[in-house]
């Protein structure tokens, strides 16, 4: 009914945003050092300007280069 006034909510419901909104605070700051930690670490194999795809590439360029092929037969 739209004349009827909005009600307080109870202290277990507040408590209960509150608790709600810190779990997802804390879940982000936890995915945003995962993910900054993931990049430290993909930087140490992976220099700036190099990735994973560029170095196979290098290999296959390589071994076609010594007459070797991935087929061993």
């Amino acid at each position: 009914m739209p004349n009827e006034p909005e009600r307080e909510p109870t202290l277990a419901e507040m408590e209960e945003e509150v608790l709600v909104k810190g779990q997802e605070w804390m879940r982000q700051q936890l995915e945003q050092k995962l993910q900054e930690q993931a990049d430290r670490i993909s930087q140490s194999f992976f220099p700036p300007g190099r990735t994973a795809g560029a170095l196979s590439k290098k290999k296959a360029d390589a071994a076609k280069q010594r007459g070797k092929s991935g087929n061993p037969n």
